[in-house]
């Protein structure tokens, strides 16, 4: 079910990709000063488990999720942050620029129409609770906004390839990969290999 704090968290997390693939395509934004966003991500997360920090923790009631805020206060914002930067230091401008844009919109929309509209269970893993509907809808929104910056075969595979990776829920040692991290390599490898070979 999609809640109001769930969609709330969903537009920052549009609002944040809007901003980064805008300041990225302008020169804007450097790779070293994403990592620098993530150093401050982490000291303030960090931090405000001891103390309460006046704008970040006051984002952290409004926007995350319950069970996170004890734990890794900002882990949303910090790994999307991390998921823009490795595939920025990984792959050209275009498919980068791509890449963050299937994570950006079609995570998004996977959450958004999934939790209020969703009612299959998803053919790729049977066990996931995001929904079938919210997976065609997070790519679709995906390969709309890849389709700005790659060709149309690199944009429609490389979305429809993130968000069943998004399903499929890979681990590393019994623990979860951030689906920050995996929506934008799976996009910026599948369009890469099909920019290339195909």
């Amino acid at each position: 079910m999609l809640t109001l704090k769930e969609f709330k968290r969903k537009l920052v997390h549009i609002a944040l990709g809007a901003i980064i693939v805008t300041t990225y395509y302008y020169n804007l934004l450097s790779p070293l000063a994403l990592l620098l966003l993530i150093t401050a991500g982490i000291m303030s997360s960090l931090i405000s488990k001891r103390i309460n920090l006046p704008i970040f923790s006051e984002f952290i009631n409004w926007f995350e999720r319950d069970e996170v805020k004890q734990s890794f206060p900002g882990r949303g914002l910090i790994f999307f942050l991390v998921g823009s930067l490795l595939a920025i230091q990984l792959f050209e401008k275009n498919i980068a620029l791509a890449a963050i844009m299937v994570l950006t919109l079609g995570d998004s929309f996977s959450h958004i129409i999934g939790g209020k509209y969703g009612r299959l269970k998803n053919i790729f893993n049977l066990r996931s609770k995001k929904l079938f509907e919210g997976t065609l809808a997070g790519s679709l929104a995906g390969f709309l906004g890849a389709l700005i910056f790659v060709p149309f075969p690199e944009a429609f595979l490389g979305s429809f390839a993130a968000m069943i990776a998004e399903v499929i829920e890979i681990d590393l040692n019994q623990k979860l990969v951030d689906d920050n991290i995996v929506v934008p390599l799976i996009a910026g490898t599948v369009m890469y290999l099909v920019a290339r070979f195909v």
